[in-house]
């Protein structure tokens, strides 16, 4: 069973930066991060398949948002830059622990193991 431990999530102001960071236990394939913010339901932010060579983003985080990997530390990394007061949330890793011929990065119920959440406040 494979268990994901999140780090890095605090609190910054407008315009600076955070790196969230993942580490699995267990075999993993494609990972991402999504967000949860009050009120709201859970959305996808960013995916990276197992080899790095597809990076997906939501379209609010394009461009100011880089998902990366590390497949010998089992480790994923969210590193957010311009951050907005919107980007405030608990932001959750997760996994899928099976490996699809052809995933859907955005599809949360594919994501088969999650980490207990990190939370960002952005002030204004």
């Amino acid at each position: 069973q494979v268990q994901l431990v999140e780090s890095g999530g605090g609190l910054v102001q407008a315009g600076g930066s955070l790196r969230l960071s993942c580490a699995a236990s267990g075999r993993t394939f494609t990972m991402g991060w999504f967000r949860q913010a009050p009120g709201k339901e859970r959305e996808f932010v960013a995916a990276i398949s197992w080899s790095g060579t597809t990076r997906v983003y939501a379209d609010s985080v394009q461009g100011r948002f880089t998902i990366s990997r590390d497949n010998a530390k089992k480790s994923v990394y969210l590193q957010m830059n311009s951050l907005k007061p919107e980007d405030t949330a608990v932001y959750y890793c997760a996994a899928q622990s099976v490996q699809y011929s052809r995933t859907d990065y955005y599809e949360i119920k594919l994501y088969d193991a999650w980490g207990q959440g990190t939370q960002v406040t952005v002030s204004s």
